[in-house]
């Protein structure tokens, strides 16, 4: 624990008046801690600050590097294992810091070779992330969470019905990816190729820690992927996408659109009332024209609401304003909701009525229903 110390000196001043002054000098000081609880994570601090703290107590400054590599470039969850460190560091380390890992809780295997695993956090809060494998292909893409629950209440999504608890920190998100990505090289010997930010949680109401976790990602200091790998998704949320566009952000974005007329969308997801479409559109059109980046819409199909082929059009609409690929997905069924799916011929037909126009459409067959890890499915499910 870090604690700021202000010592005081006497200052006598020898002239007429004969004056007494303190002076007061603050000073930074590292004390030993011995109880976990008030211990900070070390993936808090950036490389300077472990700098500032390694060479405070008389190590040298490259020490911080390697301590960094072992965090992140090789997810090392355990000072004893930064073994190119002096014991007495470690110890020092152990001492002082803690590194807040994720760890496995349950993990269920679909039929489909989908892979939906629940981890724990140190708080004992549950998330869940899910390995999508797709072998034929080479494409491997984990799921991932942002928050603890969701605060957004969409009707179809089982993780809206949760409280939204607290968001993840970078690190966490960052252990997702780490620990999933370890979980594809030994089933599948092949590593991650793609991540989703699209499991529990809305990204950008977790933006700083979000933004954090890709930068470590993407990083070569951290997992190196590309960021053209990576796609967020967001329910709808202008001001954090016009934000996107002005940090010049380099991953993929996603709109969970569901409804292509205000009237639609208002009735499932609340986030809409605040966010009308012609405000988002506005904000995806201008996240485009500053990054050029890549832009989809999901849409999941649901029987006699949304599927017609006047939604269609209206969806076409929304698909004019700048290049925009469609990704059609099944329902998924959750309990307690009464949305059906649309039927697979329904769902051609929407989706042949968006090619005809020039629309790029995928029709996504839902994965990992049997183990409640398809999409709006996650909820932490005890068992």
């Amino acid at each position: 624990m870090f604690f700021l110390i202000k010592l005081w000196f006497v200052k006598v001043q020898k002239n007429a008046n004969f004056q007494i002054s303190l002076l007061s000098f603050t000073i930074p000081y590292l004390c030993p801690m011995t109880d976990i609880s008030t211990k900070k994570d070390i993936r808090q601090f950036s490389l300077p600050e472990l700098e500032t703290i390694f060479t405070e107590q008389g190590e040298k400054k490259f020490r911080a590097k390697q301590v960094t590599e072992w965090l992140w470039k090789k997810g090392v969850h355990s000072f004893a294992e930064m073994t190119n460190l002096s014991k007495a560091l470690r110890g020092f380390l152990e001492e002082n810091f803690t590194i807040n890992a994720i760890a496995e809780d349950k993990v269920q295997r679909s039929l489909d070779g989908t892979i939906k695993t629940r981890f724990r956090l140190h708080d004992g809060h549950l998330i869940e992330s899910v390995l999508i494998p797709v072998p034929e292909d080479k494409r491997f893409t984990v799921c991932v969470s942002s928050q603890v629950g969701c605060s957004l209440s969409c009707k179809f999504c089982a993780t809206g019905q949760m409280k939204r608890l607290r968001n993840l920190d970078a690190a966490e998100i960052y252990d997702q990816v780490v620990l999933v990505n370890r979980q594809a090289e030994e089933t599948f010997g092949h590593p991650l190729t793609n991540i989703v930010y699209m499991g529990m949680g809305e990204p950008l109401l977790a933006y700083k820690n979000v933004m954090e976790s890709i930068e470590k990602i993407t990083s070569p200091g951290g997992l190196g992927m590309s960021p053209r790998r990576i796609t967020v998704s967001t329910a709808g949320i202008a001001k954090m996408i016009k934000k996107l566009a002005d940090e010049q952000v380099r991953f993929n974005l996603a709109l969970s659109l569901h409804a292509a007329t205000d009237g639609k969308r208002n009735e499932i997801m609340p986030i809409n009332e605040q966010n009308k479409l012609a405000v988002l559109m506005d904000a995806l059109t201008y996240f485009y024209k500053k990054t050029g980046n890549r832009i989809s819409y999901e849409y999941i199909a649901f029987q006699n609401f949304n599927d017609s082929l006047q939604d269609a059009a209206a969806l076409v609409k929304l698909c004019q304003q700048f290049p925009v690929r469609v990704n059609i997905i099944e329902y998924n069924p959750i309990e307690g909701v009464e949305f059906h799916k649309s039927s697979a011929g329904q769902t051609d037909r929407f989706a042949k009525y968006l090619s005809d126009r020039d629309v790029t459409v995928t029709v996504r067959r839902s994965r990992g229903k049997d183990i409640d890890a398809a999409c709006g499915q996650l909820a932490n499910k005890e068992g």
